[in-house]
Protein backbone atom coordinates (compact mmCIF):
# COMPACT_ATOMS: atom_id res chain seq x y z
CA UNK A 1 0.00 0.00 0.00
CA UNK A 2 1.42 3.62 -1.46
CA UNK A 3 1.58 6.24 1.28
CA UNK A 4 -1.49 7.70 -0.55
CA UNK A 5 -3.70 5.14 -0.02
CA UNK A 6 -2.46 4.59 3.89
CA UNK A 7 -3.44 8.30 4.16
CA UNK A 8 -7.61 7.36 2.80
CA UNK A 9 -7.26 4.90 4.96
CA UNK A 10 -6.80 7.06 8.00
CA UNK A 11 -9.16 9.61 7.01
CA UNK A 12 -11.97 6.90 6.59
CA UNK A 13 -10.96 5.20 9.78
CA UNK A 14 -13.65 6.02 12.89
CA UNK A 15 -10.76 5.80 15.21
CA UNK A 16 -9.93 8.86 14.31
CA UNK A 17 -11.55 11.85 15.97
CA UNK A 18 -12.84 14.84 14.22
CA UNK A 19 -9.90 16.52 15.65
CA UNK A 20 -7.49 14.48 13.71
CA UNK A 21 -9.48 14.02 10.27
CA UNK A 22 -9.46 17.76 10.50
CA UNK A 23 -5.54 17.71 10.59
CA UNK A 24 -5.50 15.59 7.48
CA UNK A 25 -7.80 17.36 5.37
CA UNK A 26 -5.52 20.56 6.25
CA UNK A 27 -2.99 18.92 4.49
CA UNK A 28 -4.66 17.35 1.62
CA UNK A 29 -3.28 19.64 -1.32
CA UNK A 30 0.56 19.29 -0.11
CA UNK A 31 1.52 15.80 -0.99
CA UNK A 32 5.25 16.21 0.37
CA UNK A 33 3.36 16.25 3.93
CA UNK A 34 1.34 13.39 2.84
CA UNK A 35 4.06 11.52 1.78
CA UNK A 36 6.42 12.50 4.66
CA UNK A 37 3.39 11.18 7.54
CA UNK A 38 2.33 8.17 5.44
CA UNK A 39 5.68 7.21 3.81
CA UNK A 40 6.20 3.95 6.62
CA UNK A 41 5.97 3.34 10.29
CA UNK A 42 8.10 4.34 12.62
CA UNK A 43 10.52 2.31 13.53
CA UNK A 44 10.26 0.49 16.42
CA UNK A 45 13.72 -0.56 17.75
CA UNK A 46 15.33 -1.61 21.02
CA UNK A 47 14.56 2.04 22.38
CA UNK A 48 10.77 1.84 20.98
CA UNK A 49 9.55 4.33 19.26
CA UNK A 50 10.45 8.38 19.51
CA UNK A 51 9.25 10.69 16.94
CA UNK A 52 7.00 14.40 16.46
CA UNK A 53 3.65 14.45 17.76
CA UNK A 54 1.24 14.69 14.45
CA UNK A 55 -1.81 12.27 12.90
CA UNK A 56 0.19 10.22 10.94
CA UNK A 57 1.72 6.74 10.53
CA UNK A 58 5.45 8.37 10.89
CA UNK A 59 4.77 10.06 13.88
CA UNK A 60 3.72 9.96 17.50
CA UNK A 61 -0.20 9.70 18.49
CA UNK A 62 -2.70 7.84 20.21
CA UNK A 63 -3.24 5.59 17.12
CA UNK A 64 0.52 4.56 16.91
CA UNK A 65 0.63 3.55 20.38
CA UNK A 66 -2.23 1.71 20.41
CA UNK A 67 -0.88 -0.44 17.51
CA UNK A 68 2.47 -0.59 19.07
CA UNK A 69 1.06 -2.02 22.65
CA UNK A 70 -0.43 -4.07 20.78
CA UNK A 71 2.52 -5.50 19.65
CA UNK A 72 3.69 -5.71 22.58
CA UNK A 73 1.00 -7.36 24.71
CA UNK A 74 1.26 -10.58 22.47
CA UNK A 75 5.05 -10.78 22.77
CA UNK A 76 4.31 -10.71 26.49
CA UNK A 77 1.64 -13.20 26.64
CA UNK A 78 3.88 -15.74 23.91
CA UNK A 79 6.40 -15.46 26.85
CA UNK A 80 4.02 -18.26 29.11
CA UNK A 81 1.15 -18.96 30.92
CA UNK A 82 2.07 -16.45 33.84
CA UNK A 83 3.11 -13.22 32.05
CA UNK A 84 -0.52 -11.93 32.28
CA UNK A 85 -0.66 -11.89 35.36
CA UNK A 86 2.63 -10.84 36.38
CA UNK A 87 1.76 -7.35 34.51
CA UNK A 88 3.36 -3.79 33.08
CA UNK A 89 4.42 -1.03 34.78
CA UNK A 90 3.43 1.97 32.91
CA UNK A 91 5.18 5.71 33.74
CA UNK A 92 5.07 8.69 31.53
CA UNK A 93 6.71 11.97 31.81
CA UNK A 94 5.66 15.96 31.93
CA UNK A 95 5.49 16.34 27.73
CA UNK A 96 2.16 17.00 25.85
CA UNK A 97 -0.18 13.97 25.80
CA UNK A 98 2.44 12.10 27.34
CA UNK A 99 -0.58 10.90 30.44
CA UNK A 100 -3.05 9.82 27.83
CA UNK A 101 -0.36 7.85 25.84
CA UNK A 102 0.20 6.05 28.70
CA UNK A 103 -3.53 5.48 29.69
CA UNK A 104 -3.95 4.35 26.30
CA UNK A 105 -1.31 1.87 26.47
CA UNK A 106 -2.68 0.89 30.05
CA UNK A 107 -6.14 0.29 28.45
CA UNK A 108 -4.52 -2.31 25.58
CA UNK A 109 -2.88 -3.97 28.39
CA UNK A 110 -6.07 -4.17 30.04
CA UNK A 111 -7.60 -5.19 27.03
CA UNK A 112 -5.08 -7.98 26.11
CA UNK A 113 -5.68 -9.55 29.50
CA UNK A 114 -2.35 -8.04 31.15
CA UNK A 115 -2.21 -6.68 34.91
CA UNK A 116 -1.19 -3.07 34.44
CA UNK A 117 0.87 -1.13 37.46
CA UNK A 118 -0.06 2.75 36.36
CA UNK A 119 1.55 5.85 37.97
CA UNK A 120 -0.94 8.54 38.98
CA UNK A 121 0.98 11.04 37.68
CA UNK A 122 4.56 11.93 36.07
CA UNK A 123 7.47 10.10 37.45
CA UNK A 124 11.11 9.85 36.75
CA UNK A 125 12.39 7.01 34.27
CA UNK A 126 14.55 4.95 37.05
CA UNK A 127 11.27 5.03 38.61
CA UNK A 128 9.97 2.74 36.36
CA UNK A 129 13.05 0.75 35.96
CA UNK A 130 12.47 0.20 39.96
CA UNK A 131 8.71 -0.16 39.73
CA UNK A 132 9.36 -3.04 36.84
CA UNK A 133 12.12 -5.17 39.38
CA UNK A 134 10.40 -4.11 42.55
CA UNK A 135 6.97 -5.64 41.67
CA UNK A 136 7.96 -8.76 39.29
CA UNK A 137 6.58 -7.39 36.30
CA UNK A 138 7.61 -8.83 33.08
CA UNK A 139 7.76 -5.63 31.19
CA UNK A 140 7.32 -1.88 31.67
CA UNK A 141 6.36 1.13 29.23
CA UNK A 142 7.73 4.38 29.84
CA UNK A 143 5.98 7.12 27.83
CA UNK A 144 9.22 9.89 27.00
CA UNK A 145 11.11 11.80 24.35
CA UNK A 146 13.81 12.41 27.32
CA UNK A 147 15.98 15.20 26.55
CA UNK A 148 14.20 16.24 22.86
CA UNK A 149 12.38 19.12 21.59
CA UNK A 150 8.69 19.85 22.71
CA UNK A 151 7.41 18.76 19.49
CA UNK A 152 8.70 15.06 20.58
CA UNK A 153 7.59 11.95 22.36
CA UNK A 154 8.27 8.79 22.16
CA UNK A 155 7.96 5.01 24.18
CA UNK A 156 10.33 3.55 25.78
CA UNK A 157 10.04 -0.23 26.63
CA UNK A 158 11.42 -2.06 29.47
CA UNK A 159 11.60 -5.51 30.22
CA UNK A 160 11.76 -7.94 33.23
CA UNK A 161 15.13 -7.18 34.79
CA UNK A 162 14.40 -3.40 34.94
CA UNK A 163 16.74 -2.44 31.61
CA UNK A 164 15.20 -1.42 27.77
CA UNK A 165 14.33 -4.14 25.77
CA UNK A 166 17.11 -6.66 24.70
CA UNK A 167 17.14 -6.73 20.41
CA UNK A 168 15.94 -9.79 20.34
CA UNK A 169 12.29 -8.55 21.63
CA UNK A 170 12.28 -5.19 20.29
CA UNK A 171 12.53 -7.77 16.66
CA UNK A 172 9.95 -9.87 17.63
CA UNK A 173 7.26 -6.54 18.51
CA UNK A 174 8.63 -5.15 15.09
CA UNK A 175 7.17 -7.93 13.23
CA UNK A 176 4.19 -8.29 15.15
CA UNK A 177 3.21 -4.32 14.64
CA UNK A 178 4.09 -5.59 10.65
CA UNK A 179 1.12 -8.21 10.98
CA UNK A 180 -1.50 -6.27 13.17
CA UNK A 181 -4.20 -4.91 11.47
CA UNK A 182 -3.73 -1.12 12.44
CA UNK A 183 -7.36 -0.49 13.64
CA UNK A 184 -8.87 -3.36 13.59
CA UNK A 185 -6.56 -5.50 15.50
CA UNK A 186 -6.33 -3.45 18.68
CA UNK A 187 -7.81 -5.24 21.87
CA UNK A 188 -8.83 -2.05 24.35
CA UNK A 189 -10.52 -1.67 27.58
CA UNK A 190 -12.46 1.53 29.09
CA UNK A 191 -9.79 2.60 31.74
CA UNK A 192 -12.65 3.08 34.61
CA UNK A 193 -13.57 -0.79 33.81
CA UNK A 194 -10.36 -1.58 33.52
CA UNK A 195 -9.35 -0.12 36.72
CA UNK A 196 -12.96 -1.38 38.63
CA UNK A 197 -11.93 -4.89 37.77
CA UNK A 198 -8.40 -4.68 39.08
CA UNK A 199 -6.62 -4.96 35.76
CA UNK A 200 -5.03 -0.89 36.50
CA UNK A 201 -3.94 -0.36 39.77
CA UNK A 202 -2.51 3.04 40.19
CA UNK A 203 0.83 3.40 42.12
CA UNK A 204 1.94 6.23 43.77
CA UNK A 205 3.32 7.79 46.84
CA UNK A 206 3.88 4.30 48.28
CA UNK A 207 6.00 3.45 45.65
CA UNK A 208 7.78 6.65 45.73
CA UNK A 209 8.87 6.16 49.26
CA UNK A 210 10.37 2.29 48.34
CA UNK A 211 12.33 3.73 45.18
CA UNK A 212 13.83 6.69 47.74
CA UNK A 213 14.43 4.49 50.22
CA UNK A 214 16.96 2.34 47.86
CA UNK A 215 18.32 5.41 46.66
CA UNK A 216 19.13 6.78 50.24
CA UNK A 217 21.49 3.88 50.61
CA UNK A 218 23.50 5.33 47.94
CA UNK A 219 25.02 7.98 50.64
CA UNK A 220 28.62 7.23 51.21
CA UNK A 221 29.65 10.56 53.42
CA UNK A 222 26.77 12.15 55.06
CA UNK A 223 29.29 13.45 57.51
CA UNK A 224 30.83 15.35 54.79
CA UNK A 225 27.50 16.64 54.09
CA UNK A 226 26.76 17.52 57.60
CA UNK A 227 30.29 19.73 58.49
CA UNK A 228 29.66 21.93 55.48
CA UNK A 229 25.59 22.38 55.21
CA UNK A 230 25.65 25.72 56.80
CA UNK A 231 27.21 27.46 54.21
CA UNK A 232 27.45 25.29 50.98
CA UNK A 233 24.74 26.26 48.92
CA UNK A 234 23.44 24.57 45.38
CA UNK A 235 20.76 25.68 42.75
CA UNK A 236 18.75 22.75 40.88
CA UNK A 237 16.60 22.83 38.09
CA UNK A 238 13.95 19.85 36.50
CA UNK A 239 13.62 21.95 33.33
CA UNK A 240 10.05 21.85 33.73
CA UNK A 241 10.10 17.90 34.28
CA UNK A 242 9.75 15.02 36.10
CA UNK A 243 12.88 15.47 38.55
CA UNK A 244 10.99 18.32 40.34
CA UNK A 245 9.49 15.82 43.31
CA UNK A 246 11.84 13.29 44.06
CA UNK A 247 15.24 14.74 43.32
CA UNK A 248 14.94 17.63 45.88
CA UNK A 249 13.26 15.34 48.17
CA UNK A 250 16.48 12.93 47.99
CA UNK A 251 18.66 16.01 48.61
CA UNK A 252 16.42 17.48 51.70
CA UNK A 253 16.83 14.05 52.74
CA UNK A 254 21.21 14.14 52.84
CA UNK A 255 21.23 17.40 54.55
CA UNK A 256 21.22 19.84 51.78
CA UNK A 257 19.86 23.08 53.99
CA UNK A 258 20.78 25.49 51.09
CA UNK A 259 18.42 23.73 48.33
CA UNK A 260 17.56 26.65 45.86
CA UNK A 261 15.35 25.51 43.44
CA UNK A 262 14.68 27.90 40.24
CA UNK A 263 11.56 28.72 40.01
CA UNK A 264 10.24 28.87 37.01
CA UNK A 265 11.68 25.84 35.55
CA UNK A 266 9.91 23.95 38.95
CA UNK A 267 6.45 24.28 36.84
CA UNK A 268 5.51 21.38 35.09
CA UNK A 269 5.34 22.13 31.16
CA UNK A 270 5.56 20.17 28.31
CA UNK A 271 5.77 23.01 26.43
CA UNK A 272 9.64 23.90 28.25
CA UNK A 273 8.64 27.91 27.96
CA UNK A 274 12.24 28.62 29.30
CA UNK A 275 14.44 26.92 26.92
CA UNK A 276 14.71 25.99 23.16
CA UNK A 277 15.46 22.39 24.53
CA UNK A 278 15.39 20.77 28.10
CA UNK A 279 18.34 19.08 28.04
CA UNK A 280 21.30 19.42 30.33
CA UNK A 281 24.31 18.81 27.94
CA UNK A 282 22.81 22.20 26.18
CA UNK A 283 24.77 24.90 28.90
CA UNK A 284 22.85 27.74 27.30
CA UNK A 285 19.49 26.42 29.05
CA UNK A 286 21.24 26.65 32.31
CA UNK A 287 20.65 30.41 31.85
CA UNK A 288 17.95 30.97 35.33
CA UNK A 289 20.34 29.04 37.03
CA UNK A 290 23.25 30.62 36.64
CA UNK A 291 21.69 34.01 37.51
CA UNK A 292 20.14 32.63 40.49
CA UNK A 293 23.28 30.97 41.53
CA UNK A 294 25.37 34.36 41.18
CA UNK A 295 22.14 35.82 43.43
CA UNK A 296 22.95 33.56 46.48
CA UNK A 297 26.29 32.97 45.90
CA UNK A 298 26.37 29.31 45.04
CA UNK A 299 28.92 27.66 43.55
CA UNK A 300 27.42 24.27 42.25
CA UNK A 301 24.45 23.92 39.96
CA UNK A 302 22.55 21.05 38.96
CA UNK A 303 19.88 19.89 35.96
CA UNK A 304 17.75 17.05 35.21
CA UNK A 305 16.18 16.27 32.22
CA UNK A 306 12.63 16.05 31.57
CA UNK A 307 11.99 12.31 32.44
CA UNK A 308 14.96 12.45 34.69
CA UNK A 309 17.11 9.92 33.72
CA UNK A 310 20.08 12.45 32.73
CA UNK A 311 21.90 14.77 35.07
CA UNK A 312 23.97 18.00 33.90
CA UNK A 313 26.11 20.42 36.04
CA UNK A 314 27.48 23.76 35.68
CA UNK A 315 30.39 24.55 38.30
CA UNK A 316 32.09 27.90 39.29
CA UNK A 317 35.57 28.77 37.53
CA UNK A 318 38.48 30.73 39.50
CA UNK A 319 37.17 33.62 37.39
CA UNK A 320 33.99 33.36 39.30
CA UNK A 321 32.23 32.37 35.94
CA UNK A 322 30.21 29.51 35.37
CA UNK A 323 31.02 26.59 33.42
CA UNK A 324 29.60 23.34 32.19
CA UNK A 325 31.21 20.11 32.75
CA UNK A 326 30.64 17.39 29.99
CA UNK A 327 29.10 14.11 30.82
CA UNK A 328 32.69 12.61 30.39
CA UNK A 329 33.99 14.96 33.25
CA UNK A 330 31.32 14.59 35.29
CA UNK A 331 31.56 10.60 35.21
CA UNK A 332 35.24 10.79 36.03
CA UNK A 333 34.66 12.46 38.71
CA UNK A 334 32.06 10.58 40.32
CA UNK A 335 34.10 7.55 39.54
CA UNK A 336 37.19 8.81 41.41
CA UNK A 337 35.07 10.21 44.00
CA UNK A 338 33.59 6.69 44.76
CA UNK A 339 36.38 4.84 44.65
CA UNK A 340 37.65 7.16 47.36
CA UNK A 341 34.59 7.44 49.67
CA UNK A 342 34.38 3.38 49.65
CA UNK A 343 37.90 3.10 50.67
CA UNK A 344 37.86 5.08 53.57
CA UNK A 345 34.56 3.62 54.77
CA UNK A 346 35.60 -0.07 53.82
CA UNK A 347 32.65 -0.39 52.05
CA UNK A 348 34.76 -1.33 48.44
CA UNK A 349 32.91 -5.06 47.45
CA UNK A 350 35.49 -8.03 46.19
CA UNK A 351 35.99 -7.43 42.68
CA UNK A 352 35.00 -3.67 41.87
CA UNK A 353 34.57 -3.00 38.57
CA UNK A 354 33.32 0.14 36.35
CA UNK A 355 31.38 0.04 33.15
CA UNK A 356 31.49 2.71 30.24
CA UNK A 357 30.46 2.55 26.93
CA UNK A 358 33.09 2.20 23.69
CA UNK A 359 32.48 5.85 23.32
CA UNK A 360 33.18 7.23 26.88
CA UNK A 361 36.57 8.68 27.34
CA UNK A 362 39.72 6.65 28.26
CA UNK A 363 40.46 8.58 31.13
CA UNK A 364 37.84 6.44 33.18
CA UNK A 365 39.74 3.10 32.16
CA UNK A 366 42.47 5.16 33.65
CA UNK A 367 41.10 6.04 36.93
CA UNK A 368 39.54 2.37 37.20
CA UNK A 369 42.69 0.51 37.03
CA UNK A 370 45.02 3.18 38.50
CA UNK A 371 42.81 2.72 41.66
CA UNK A 372 43.07 -1.53 40.90
CA UNK A 373 39.87 -1.54 39.91
CA UNK A 374 38.49 -3.26 36.09
CA UNK A 375 36.79 -1.16 33.68
CA UNK A 376 34.31 -2.70 30.76
CA UNK A 377 33.04 -1.28 28.02
CA UNK A 378 29.64 -2.15 26.54
CA UNK A 379 28.39 -0.71 23.28
CA UNK A 380 26.03 2.89 23.45
CA UNK A 381 23.05 2.21 25.92
CA UNK A 382 22.17 1.13 29.56
CA UNK A 383 20.32 -2.35 28.43
CA UNK A 384 23.74 -3.12 27.33
CA UNK A 385 25.34 -2.36 30.53
CA UNK A 386 22.77 -3.68 32.78
CA UNK A 387 23.43 -7.04 30.46
CA UNK A 388 27.09 -6.91 31.13
CA UNK A 389 26.17 -5.67 35.27
CA UNK A 390 23.77 -8.74 35.11
CA UNK A 391 26.63 -11.18 33.55
CA UNK A 392 29.62 -10.08 35.53
CA UNK A 393 27.62 -10.40 39.33
CA UNK A 394 26.11 -13.25 38.42
CA UNK A 395 29.52 -15.02 37.12
CA UNK A 396 30.92 -13.30 40.93
CA UNK A 397 33.69 -11.92 38.85
CA UNK A 398 33.21 -8.52 39.08
CA UNK A 399 30.85 -6.16 41.86
CA UNK A 400 29.80 -3.19 39.55
CA UNK A 401 29.73 0.17 41.35
CA UNK A 402 29.39 2.41 38.83
CA UNK A 403 28.35 2.52 35.05
CA UNK A 404 28.09 5.49 32.41
CA UNK A 405 28.09 6.76 29.30
CA UNK A 406 29.28 10.10 28.01
CA UNK A 407 25.59 11.32 27.21
CA UNK A 408 24.90 12.67 31.19
CA UNK A 409 23.59 9.21 32.17
CA UNK A 410 25.24 7.48 35.33
CA UNK A 411 23.87 4.37 37.18
CA UNK A 412 24.63 3.39 40.47
CA UNK A 413 23.14 0.67 43.09
CA UNK A 414 21.20 -2.77 42.47
CA UNK A 415 17.78 -1.39 41.69
CA UNK A 416 17.76 0.16 38.72
CA UNK A 417 18.67 -0.64 35.54
CA UNK A 418 18.82 2.01 33.69
CA UNK A 419 20.16 5.79 34.00
CA UNK A 420 19.27 7.57 37.08
CA UNK A 421 19.71 11.31 37.40
CA UNK A 422 17.55 10.80 41.10
CA UNK A 423 20.60 8.87 42.54
CA UNK A 424 22.88 10.43 40.62
CA UNK A 425 21.92 13.94 41.62
CA UNK A 426 22.39 12.40 45.03
CA UNK A 427 25.80 11.29 45.25
CA UNK A 428 27.21 14.14 42.81
CA UNK A 429 25.94 16.34 45.46
CA UNK A 430 27.50 14.55 48.46
CA UNK A 431 30.59 14.75 46.09
CA UNK A 432 30.52 18.29 45.56
CA UNK A 433 30.10 18.90 49.45
CA UNK A 434 32.89 16.66 50.55
CA UNK A 435 34.77 18.68 47.84
CA UNK A 436 33.89 21.98 49.76
CA UNK A 437 34.99 20.42 52.72
CA UNK A 438 38.30 20.61 50.93
CA UNK A 439 37.80 24.88 50.17
CA UNK A 440 37.44 22.87 46.55
CA UNK A 441 34.85 23.20 43.57
CA UNK A 442 34.24 20.66 41.35
CA UNK A 443 36.20 22.61 39.00
CA UNK A 444 39.12 22.78 40.90
CA UNK A 445 39.00 18.67 42.07
CA UNK A 446 38.49 17.73 38.04
CA UNK A 447 41.97 19.54 37.18
CA UNK A 448 43.24 18.17 40.43
CA UNK A 449 42.48 14.88 38.45
CA UNK A 450 44.27 15.66 35.13
CA UNK A 451 47.14 16.54 37.27
CA UNK A 452 47.00 12.90 38.68
CA UNK A 453 45.28 11.18 35.99
CA UNK A 454 46.46 12.54 32.51
CA UNK A 455 44.91 15.05 30.44
CA UNK A 456 42.09 13.93 28.29
CA UNK A 457 39.55 16.06 25.97
CA UNK A 458 36.63 14.62 23.84
CA UNK A 459 34.17 16.13 21.38
CA UNK A 460 31.02 14.93 19.63
CA UNK A 461 29.95 15.52 16.12
CA UNK A 462 26.32 15.31 15.41
CA UNK A 463 26.30 15.02 11.39
CA UNK A 464 22.79 15.49 11.10
CA UNK A 465 20.96 13.81 7.79
CA UNK A 466 17.37 14.91 7.62
CA UNK A 467 14.55 14.51 5.41
CA UNK A 468 13.65 11.16 3.49
CA UNK A 469 16.65 10.73 2.14
CA UNK A 470 18.49 10.94 5.16
CA UNK A 471 18.75 7.31 6.30
CA UNK A 472 20.24 6.53 2.62
CA UNK A 473 23.17 8.94 3.29
CA UNK A 474 24.04 7.25 6.93
CA UNK A 475 24.00 4.22 5.30
CA UNK A 476 26.26 5.25 2.07
CA UNK A 477 28.99 7.42 4.63
CA UNK A 478 28.58 3.98 7.31
CA UNK A 479 29.02 1.76 3.54
CA UNK A 480 31.99 3.89 1.95
CA UNK A 481 34.47 3.63 5.02
CA UNK A 482 34.17 0.18 5.24
CA UNK A 483 34.84 -0.10 1.79
CA UNK A 484 37.47 1.91 1.24
CA UNK A 485 39.02 2.25 4.96
CA UNK A 486 41.31 5.03 5.84
CA UNK A 487 45.06 4.81 6.61
CA UNK A 488 45.46 8.08 7.86
CA UNK A 489 43.41 10.77 9.28
CA UNK A 490 43.91 14.44 8.94
CA UNK A 491 47.69 13.51 8.58
CA UNK A 492 48.16 11.18 10.95
CA UNK A 493 48.67 6.77 10.63
CA UNK A 494 45.63 4.60 12.02
CA UNK A 495 47.45 1.83 13.65
CA UNK A 496 43.95 0.02 14.76
CA UNK A 497 40.80 -0.32 12.50
CA UNK A 498 37.47 -2.15 14.53
CA UNK A 499 34.38 -2.96 12.83
CA UNK A 500 31.90 -3.69 16.29
CA UNK A 501 29.29 -5.16 13.38
CA UNK A 502 31.54 -8.15 12.82
CA UNK A 503 33.79 -8.01 15.85
CA UNK A 504 36.78 -7.83 14.15
CA UNK A 505 40.26 -5.50 14.51
CA UNK A 506 43.00 -5.05 12.25
CA UNK A 507 46.43 -4.25 13.31
CA UNK A 508 47.35 -1.91 10.13
CA UNK A 509 50.98 -2.34 10.29
CA UNK A 510 50.81 -6.52 9.86
CA UNK A 511 47.27 -7.12 8.40
CA UNK A 512 46.78 -9.07 11.39
CA UNK A 513 43.23 -9.46 11.84
CA UNK A 514 41.45 -10.60 15.33
CA UNK A 515 38.01 -10.97 17.19
CA UNK A 516 36.60 -8.75 19.78
CA UNK A 517 34.53 -9.41 22.62
CA UNK A 518 31.94 -6.70 21.16
CA UNK A 519 30.06 -7.26 17.86
CA UNK A 520 27.14 -7.08 16.51
CA UNK A 521 26.57 -3.03 15.91
CA UNK A 522 26.94 -0.77 13.37
CA UNK A 523 30.23 1.18 14.56
CA UNK A 524 33.67 1.78 13.14
CA UNK A 525 36.51 2.58 15.39
CA UNK A 526 39.81 3.90 14.32
CA UNK A 527 42.86 4.06 16.80
CA UNK A 528 45.82 6.46 15.88
CA UNK A 529 49.37 6.47 16.42
CA UNK A 530 48.81 10.02 18.46
CA UNK A 531 46.81 8.23 21.00
CA UNK A 532 43.48 9.93 20.08
CA UNK A 533 40.60 7.33 19.08
CA UNK A 534 37.74 8.14 16.61
CA UNK A 535 34.67 6.62 16.39
CA UNK A 536 31.45 6.91 14.34
CA UNK A 537 28.27 5.29 14.53
CA UNK A 538 24.54 6.11 13.53
CA UNK A 539 22.35 7.21 16.08
CA UNK A 540 19.72 5.15 16.75
CA UNK A 541 16.70 6.95 17.72
CA UNK A 542 17.76 10.36 16.09
CA UNK A 543 18.51 11.07 11.84
CA UNK A 544 22.40 11.49 12.10
CA UNK A 545 25.58 9.67 12.37
CA UNK A 546 27.62 10.13 15.37
CA UNK A 547 31.58 10.84 15.26
CA UNK A 548 33.39 10.82 18.65
CA UNK A 549 36.66 12.33 19.06
CA UNK A 550 38.75 10.85 22.35
CA UNK A 551 42.12 12.60 22.49
CA UNK A 552 44.66 12.44 25.74
CA UNK A 553 47.97 14.03 25.63
CA UNK A 554 50.63 15.94 27.13
CA UNK A 555 48.51 18.76 28.46
CA UNK A 556 45.29 20.56 27.93
CA UNK A 557 46.47 22.59 24.61
CA UNK A 558 47.69 19.32 22.65
CA UNK A 559 44.45 17.52 23.86
CA UNK A 560 42.20 20.92 22.47
CA UNK A 561 44.69 20.92 19.32
CA UNK A 562 44.07 16.87 18.62
CA UNK A 563 40.17 17.66 18.97
CA UNK A 564 40.20 20.52 16.47
CA UNK A 565 42.10 18.70 13.89
CA UNK A 566 40.11 15.49 13.76
CA UNK A 567 36.88 17.97 13.89
CA UNK A 568 37.71 19.54 10.92
CA UNK A 569 38.21 15.82 9.17
CA UNK A 570 34.40 14.74 11.33
CA UNK A 571 33.01 17.69 9.14
CA UNK A 572 34.13 16.45 5.83
CA UNK A 573 32.83 13.13 6.19
CA UNK A 574 29.05 14.96 5.34
CA UNK A 575 30.47 15.76 1.81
Amino acid sequence: MNYRSVYETWLASPALSQAEKAELLAIQGDEKEIESRFFAPLEFGTAGLRGTMYTGLHHMNLHVIRHATQAFAEVILAEGDNTAERGVAVCYDCRNQSDSFARETACVMAGNGIRVYLFDALRPTPELSFAVREYGCIAGVNVTASHNPKEYNGYKVYWEDGAQLPPHHASAIAKKMEEIDFFGGIKRMDYDEAVKAGRITLLGAETDEKFLSNVMGQVNDRACVEQVADTFKMVYTPFHGTGYKLIPEALRRLGIKHLICEPKQMVIDGDFPTVASPNPENPEGFYLAVELANQEGADFILGSDPDADRVGLMVRSPDGSFVPLTGNQTGVLLLDYLIGAKKRFHSMPEHPAALKTIVTTEMARKVAETNGMACYDTFTGFKFMAEKKNQLEAAGTGKVIFSYEESYGYMLGDYVRDKDAVTAALVLTEMAAWYAGQNMTLYDALQALYTKYGYYSERTMNLVMPGLDGLAKMKALMDNLRANPPADIAGVHVKIRKDYSDGTQIDTATGAQSAMELKGSNVLRYELEDGTSLIVRPSGTEPKVKVYILAQGADKASCDAQVAQYAVWAEGLKN
